[in-house]
């Protein structure tokens, strides 16, 4: 009770700094920073206003995720910037360092595959996901790893670069396929180098028809000289051509590379969807779903800000989503409101939402992009416009400022240099109008899948609990050993709730007073060591205990329950067989085997729980194991105790450091010369 008391006064006092600080905010463009009650930076947000936009999260009503980050902030910092776009570009710099809990990340593991032209003396085509100012050439980005990997296959039998990393001394296979120059046999003139770079930045910008009718020539060609293998070749490539640009459907007039997005919100989820169009041809597209706690459309622009800033290679349009693209059943984070209240058009109501029904309508002549048809509303006009307004007027959470579509394309268009659109009539529109529809289907199915997988496992514990005659099956614990004859012996448990893996249940158990290979020994004790604290605290007791292995396993495990703890809780035991998969259900102390089908969804969640419980009890073991061989080795040394060992592994991090470390290194531990030469030399004598 004080506890809670003393949290409130906190609060109070954060609270009663935060109304001061409010006070003294600018009208002025910036990024401001919500710190929580250990000064960690929970969310970065950037706005036109910093005193209005700021002070929106304290007054008025939020709806539930909103609230949640209200109500952990204890302080917060603001930084003034001179425009827009530097509030845009700084949000996006602080996103990256901080990584803040409530915003948009884009991940590491979120970049996105290029083909690289090295520049060197002999150069090589590559895949990477790192763009460098090393004079290269780049092209993309790719929206997976396998479409760039498949372009690069095509380009290696196309082009004659050399495939190697490090030049060999003779030709390879390569060479005789004539899918390299041999370079490292013969000398290749800088100005072929040029014409295949050229001749690759063609095909990749959209050129390959020009380039299919040059092959389909030199097929002609050998063919009537008879070189039948190399028109078999030649042959090939067209067909791999056709392979890879079929894919591309949706054309355009005006043979422009664009970026189109879209989005979609729903239960505190976002999805941003990005249709790749290159030369006028709509090549893929790329979808990210992720939480989001902001507002919508800035959190949607701190996304499109971060891609472009790890994803330098640009298009020379983008096209960005007005509020009326967002599906009206979208809901809108900020004060629990929706969309529902901007509807689309109805000429945007009629027009096809898929990539198919697009399609079908250009060939029908009604969806054909021409160049001279942008009916974008100029940004410009609305900027000058919005100048004579009040800049002073109130703006909320879901108000006004970067999160106005058009005010965020300028400040984007000012950072990139590239024309940035927000459509508002005509097919860019609907182009922007697909995307967004594609990403509610794909929210959609999220929670569909989540939803389906919820259902099926909720319906399988029941079955489960039916076949072996429990009433219910809410809660299931598993249990598993795991040691190496003996030596770091080790269990675990997890816990399912319902079917699902519960895993901030799981619980991990060093034995104690077991020695060598005695499962059914480890076993009693740490169904004893769970048991007792269960009944010590009160906790919730299982429905099912699960114990991985047959009679002994169960007998030994019901002998505690009962005859130590007073506990009558049914246990079952599942047998693995000679592949060490799971075979058999065996229930009870006589160790009666429970029939299922093997194909039921009942066997296929018993399945799920030997297989995570036999996972957490071996990564567990191979943790102990790797700690006990540290020690081993540093304990073997003459000199090295326990606290030695201890500061030596804290100062290096590792044995591998250790070893690799001089002995000018160890100075600063207070360790001699000698004593480190000698534990250098015991650690790499150790290696050999």
């Amino acid at each position: 009770m004080e506890e809670f008391a003393d949290l409130v006064r906190e609060q109070e006092k954060a609270m009663e700094n935060i109304r001061h600080k409010l006070a003294l905010l600018p009208d002025l463009p910036g990024c401001y920073l919500m710190k929580n009650r250990e000064g960690t930076i929970i969310y970065v947000g950037k706005a036109k206003v910093l005193k209005n936009r700021v002070r929106s999260y304290f007054t008025g009503s939020h709806n539930g995720k909103t609230q949640r980050l209200v109500s952990e902030i204890r302080d917060f910092e603001y930084i003034v910037t001179g425009s827009n776009m530097e509030a845009l570009i700084l949000e996006c710099n602080l996103i990256k360092k901080h990584q803040p809990r409530y915003n948009v990340l884009l991940k590491d593991d979120k970049t996105f595959p290029y083909l690289k032209i090295t520049n060197e003396a002999h150069p090589r085509l590559e895949v990477t996901r790192r763009v460098l100012k090393d004079k290269a050439k780049y092209f993309g980005p790719y929206p997976n790893s396998y479409a760039a990997h498949q372009t690069k296959k095509l380009l290696d039998r196309m082009y004659p670069l050399r495939k190697c990393g490090v030049m060999p001394k003779e030709v390879c296979l390569y060479y005789h396929m004539h899918q390299c120059l041999g370079p490292c046999v013969k000398e290749v003139s800088k100005e072929t180098y040029d014409q295949i770079g050229q001749e690759i930045g063609s095909f990749l910008s959209g050129g390959h028809e020009e380039i299919k009718k040059d092959l389909q020539r030199k097929m002609q060609e050998a063919a009537e000289d008879l070189y039948f293998e190399r028109a078999k070749e030649l042959r090939d490539q067209i067909i791999s051509i056709d392979a890879i640009m079929e894919k591309q459907k949706i054309t355009t007039a005006d043979s422009k590379d664009r970026d189109v997005f879209g989005f979609a919100v729903d239960k505190g989820w976002m999805c941003v969807q990005i249709l790749y169009v290159r030369k006028g041809k709509m090549i893929e597209r790329h979808t990210s779903t992720f939480p989001f706690y902001g507002e919508a459309y800035s959190d949607f622009m701190s996304f499109v800000t971060q891609y472009y800033s790890d994803n330098p290679a640009l298009p020379h349009e983008i096209l960005l989503p007005g509020l009326d693209v967002v599906p009206a059943e979208t809901a809108s984070p900020g004060h629990g409101e929706t969309v529902s209240g901007i509807a689309p058009t109805a000429a945007a109501a009629e027009q096809p939402k898929t990539m198919e029904g697009l399609l079908v309508a250009e060939a029908s002549g009604e969806g054909a992009y021409t160049a001279g048809s942008d009916e974008s509303e100029s940004i410009g006009d609305r900027l000058e416009a919005e100048s004579d307004e009040d800049s002073g007027s109130q703006e909320s959470v879901s108000g006004a400022g970067l999160e106005d579509p058009v005010t965020a394309a300028a400040a984007l268009q000012e950072w990139l240099e590239v024309k940035v659109l927000v459509p508002q009539r005509g097919l860019k529109r609907q182009m922007t109008g697909m995307a967004a529809d594609n990403a509610r289907v794909s929210l959609d199915e999220k929670f569909r899948l989540i939803e389906r997988d919820e259902e099926r496992t909720v319906k399988a514990a029941a079955a489960l609990g039916e076949a072996i005659g429990l009433p219910s099956m809410h809660r299931i614990e598993a249990f598993d050993n795991s040691n190496i004859q003996g030596a770091d012996p080790v269990s675990a448990m997890v816990v399912f709730i319902d079917g699902k893996a519960d895993k901030k249940e799981y619980r991990k158990y060093k034995i104690r007073s077991v020695e060598g290979p005695d499962d059914y020994d480890t076993m009693r004790e740490v169904v004893r060591r769970r048991y007792e604290r269960v009944l010590k605290e009160g906790l919730e007791q299982p429905d099912l205990i699960i114990v991985d292995g047959g009679k002994g396993q169960i007998s030994a495990a019901m002998d505690v329950l009962q005859n130590e703890l007073g506990l009558f809780i049914p246990v079952c035991g599942l047998v693995k067989d000679n592949k060490h998969k799971t075979s058999q259900l065996l229930m009870g102390d006589t160790a009666e085997v429970v029939a299922l089908p093997r194909n039921s969804e009942e066997f296929y969640l018993l399945q799920r729980i030997q297989e995570e419980v036999h996972r957490f009890a071996i990564t567990f073991h191979r943790e102990q194991r790797g700690k006990s061989m540290v020690t081993s080795k540093l304990d073997s040394i003459p000199g090295i105790g326990e606290k030695r060992r201890k500061l030596l592994l804290k100062h290096f991090g590792s044995l591998k450091k250790i070893r690799e470390a001089s002995v000018e290194d160890f100075r600063p531990l207070s360790i001699g010369d000698k004593l480190a030469r000698q534990i250098i030399a015991a650690l790499r004598e150790d290696e050999q």
